[in-house]
This record gives C-alpha cells, structure tokens and sequence, in this order.
C-alpha cells in the first residue's frame, strides 16, 4: 500500500500517539485546522496530524447520524459518514430482528458497521462483510472501540462469495452511488438487487436495504415492504423475508408507529374543508395516503397530490393537521394582500403539484409583520390554487 493510503492512515490513528492526537483535535474549529496542524507538525508527523484532522472533520460530520458519544469513538471514511444508516433506524431495524428470536445475522456490504453495531447491541452475533479493505479495517476497529469485538466478526470478501449458511439471517445494504452520484435502478445497486433478493430466499430471514424511491412493482411478492422515516424524513426502504408477505408498511420513529396496508382504494376527491392533512413522507411513499384519510374521514383536494381534506379535526401520528383559514385561485398579488392585511411576517411555504419555488414566492410576497402562517402550493381538483392556514 502507499503511505497515503486511507488504511495505513487508520493504522496510525490506532497507535498510543494517534490515539492521544485524535483526542487534542477533537473540536478543532475547521476555520482554525490549518493554524492546528502547523502547530502539531512540530510535535508528530505530517501524514498523523493530517489522518488526526481528517478523521476529526468525519467524526464532527457523524454526530448527526451516530450521537457525540460514538461519533467520538468511531472511526470514519468519506463515504462511511454519507452512506451509514442513521443509529436510530439501524437500532429498531436491529430490535425488530431480535424480537423475531434472530440470534446471529450475516451482514453483507457492512460499511464501517453501523448496523453491525446495532445488530450487536440488540444481543445479535454478526459477521460483518464488505470487500473495500478501507471500509472493513474502520468497521473491525468499531467494533473495538464501542466494545462490541465479541460479537461481531469483520471479514474482508466479496459478498457474492460469502457462505451465509448456519446464520439466522442476511442483510444486505448494497452500494447505491457511485461515480456519478446516487444511483436509481435497482440492477445497477453493487451488489445488484436481483442477487440481494436471492441471497435473501436461501437464508430462513432476510432484510434488505433499499432506497425508498424504488418503483413498487420492483418488490418481490414474497416480501414485505416497509417505508421507514425518523423526525419527520424518509431514510430507507427495507424488504423483509420470512415476515409476512405482501405485507407493507410505513413506520415513523422515534416510536416506532407502524401503519399497515389494508387495501383500500383511492380516497374520493372533495372540496376544500376546515382542516388539511399532510402525511409523512413514509406513509406517502408506502401508498398509505388512503389510510390515513379513512383515519380522519377525509378525501383529497385532487387525485394526483398527498394532501388529505377533511371537515374535522382527528389527530393522528401518520400526518399533521393544518387549520385552513383562506383557500384561493392561485394568485400572488392577492396573497400579498391577504398577507400583509393580516400581518404575517413569518411564511412558511409547503408546495406539492406547483413549480413555484417557495423562496421566490417570499421574495414576491414580502411578508412583514408579527404573525406568522402556512400556504400550500397545490391544486384543488386539477386546478392551480393556495390554502392559507397554521398548524391544528
């Protein structure tokens, strides 16, 4: 390997001196780096203090997917910290395994072992896979650093190579960038999903990460198919094997809330009434939109767009109520009368079958004022038009 390979720079973070340097750049301000480094240099060589700062900017932009406290302790590649799966999903995906009585899982393109992490903390036994020796040295030293080595085994191999045999489940997170950024067909995953769905049929459980844009006929019959979001935002997509299948689902964390598909059909399309439901970005993907409007007895304002109507107000998990005070035609000059006659200084404005952009619609409208509300961009029965409201 070269001495500036991202291996060998692990290799010297993991040494007494790289361990004691991590900890002396931990917070290091990225407008104070160069400053820093030139000081270090003078202390430790040039290719640790820069391994020390790198891994210190990864580790900064980690915290929002793995908490301060472990992001303080793990180890990080670029594309680790981009394509890790947040702590908070990988813990309840790994949760739902144990509660299943899965007692060991062979984890196929494990990354710098996020799951792998999650899965052991459930109490799973994991052998960890990813070919990119990069990739599997950050996940083996995870695993040290987080006290976790005895249960998960890190092995460097082609996934399509490894016998997964003897383990009570697969999962497989395939690769889904590259060099052009992400990647939205299924068969151009690596490994593709065609071969994750097989690995997945000859093992008694399986679980695969897919993005939750993939089409719904690309779902196997026999699978399970669940839309996960956290706070609010869609994260990921997972086809279950051995469950239930057929089955699908949206699930909203923290919780978790499941909904599940009953079947219904298209809610009916109706005028504008007192209250709008927004469903969260899960359900919408799920095609649930008709669930939560039998839950709130609502329709929708047209039959192409999310958004739920309904004369009353019945809260739910699965979707957040809006008070609607003014429905138009669209037409900015009378929003910006309407506006400015009530005082609204603070907009918030949530689009969905409109291509105005909400930022130009601010610049346009100038809000001013002590009051703040909610516009929605849409269309009511095929034609252009603005709700006006607040949250319920």
């Amino acid at each position: 390997m070269a001495d500036n390979d991202p291996v060998n720079d692990l290799d010297l973070l993991l040494t007494p001196e790289g361990s004691a340097l991590l900890d002396e750049v931990r917070d290091t301000d990225p407008a104070r780096e160069l400053a820093v480094a030139t000081r270090l240099r003078r202390e430790h060589p040039a290719e640790l203090v820069s391994a020390a700062l790198g891994q210190a900017r990864l580790r900064q932009r980690a915290v929002a997917k793995f908490g301060a406290e472990d992001a303080g302790r793990m180890f990080f590649t670029p594309n680790g910290v981009e394509q890790s799966t947040r702590a908070s999903v990988a813990a309840y995906r790994a949760r739902r395994m144990a509660a299943s009585g899965i007692t060991s899982v062979a984890d196929l393109c494990c990354g710098i072992g996020g799951d792998a992490i999650a899965l052991a903390r459930a109490g799973i036994r994991v052998l960890a896979v990813d070919r990119d020796p990069q990739t599997a040295a950050a996940a083996r030293a995870n695993a040290e650093a987080l006290g976790l080595a005895g249960l998960v085994e890190v092995r460097e191999a082609d996934v399509t190579e490894v016998d997964t045999a003897g383990f009570d489940a697969v999962f497989v997170d395939p690769a889904r960038r590259g060099g052009r950024g992400r990647i939205f067909d299924p068969e151009a995953y690596s490994p593709p999903l065609s071969w994750a769905v097989s690995a997945a049929r000859r093992a008694p459980h399986a679980a695969l990460k897919i993005a939750p844009g993939v089409p719904h006929e690309a779902v196997p019959e026999d699978a399970e198919a669940e839309w996960i979001s956290d706070g609010g935002d869609v994260k990921e997509a997972v086809l279950w094997f051995g469950t239930e299948p057929g089955a699908v689902r949206a699930t909203l964390l923290p919780g978790p809330r499941s909904l599940l598909s009953r079947g219904l059909p298209d809610p009916d399309v109706r005028p504008p009434g007192r209250y709008l439901y927004e469903p969260d970005g899960a359900v919408i993907r799920a095609h649930l939109v008709a669930e939560v409007a039998d839950q709130v007895d609502g329709g929708l304002l047209d039959a192409t767009i999310a958004y739920v109507t309904a004369d009353a107000l019945r809260p739910t998990p699965y979707a957040t109520a809006y008070e609607i005070t003014d429905h138009l035609p669209f037409n900015v000059k009378k929003l910006k009368a309407l506006l400015r006659e009530r005082q609204v200084g603070t907009l918030t404005v949530k689009k969905r079958g409109s291509a105005v952009e909400p930022e130009e619609l601010r610049r346009k409208v100038k809000p001013q004022g002590p009051h703040a509300a909610t516009v929605f961009l849409t269309r009511v029965a095929g034609a252009p038009a603005m709700l006006i409201g607040h949250p319920a």
